[in-house]
């Protein structure tokens, strides 16, 4: 497929869980290494051919907008949320925004370095109109940084999701980016709903996809994990590791 132009960058939540790091600063601006996770992405999708992006706000919403307001490449436009409107409801009320095109999501807190090819396009390449309403990228969880869970999907060979049973571990997380295409949100609900919603009836339909990311992704939910993600990408940026002591 033709690249995506526009994108949605979710950056609204309250990030309760990097408490007390977004008691004053949305968690979308921690930075690592002297940038912000929300730039970060942004950067990674005016590389991928981005034109433009938007960015919802509620929590600590001024200080976003005061950050990304003059970004030319890729242009920056908000959507405000009154309440939050949780994922799936975010990009529900800026649909107006994003066209009737497919477009990527990206969680403001995705962190993610590229493998051979970058991310952004190889899911753009992989992209399916005919079988797909969704296709996310999605990370090994014992090769990610800082995931603890038991996985969220198991992926068939041609690359179809179906969600982790009862006691089962399931071999992917999700990595907080994805491209969608518009009827995704056909019949969705009004007001506040999850993406998982969305994806549920994505399964049960068979046109839930995922990719397998090549490069190194990183879980960043708590400051313990942001304090990892900054010392592991230290060393991936070419900073030499302490050797360990026998």
């Amino acid at each position: 497929m033709t690249p995506p132009t526009r994108a949605m960058l979710l950056a609204a939540g309250r990030g309760e869980r990097m408490r007390p790091l977004s008691d004053k600063t949305p968690k979308p601006l921690l930075a690592l290494r002297g940038r912000s996770l929300i730039e970060r992405s942004l950067d990674r999708l005016a590389e991928a051919g981005v034109a433009e992006v938007v960015v919802n706000l509620h929590h600590l919403g001024g200080q976003l907008r005061e950050r990304l307001a003059g970004r030319e490449r890729p242009r920056v436009v908000f959507s405000e949320e009154e309440t939050l409107l949780d994922t799936g409801g975010g990009v529900a009320k800026a649909l107006p925004l994003l066209g009737e095109e497919p477009f990527f999501v990206v969680n403001g807190d995705a962190l993610w370095l590229d493998g051979v090819r970058p991310a952004l396009r190889r899911l753009a390449d992989l992209w399916d109109e005919s079988r797909m309403d969704a296709l996310l990228l999605l990370h090994p969880t014992v090769a990610a940084f800082g995931f603890a869970g038991g996985g969220d999907f198991v992926m068939t060979p041609d690359g179809l999701l179906r969600r982790r049973r009862e006691r089962e571990v399931a071999p992917f997380a999700y990595a907080g980016v994805q491209l969608v295409h518009p009827r995704l949100f056909e019949g969705a609900p009004e007001g506040a709903f999850s993406f998982n919603r969305l994806w549920d009836r994505a399964i049960e339909a068979e046109r839930l996809c995922g990719l397998r990311h090549d490069g190194t992704w990183y879980h960043v939910g708590t400051p313990e994990d942001l304090a990892l993600a900054e010392q592991e990408l230290t060393y991936e940026l070419g900073a030499p590791r302490p050797e360990r002591s026998e």
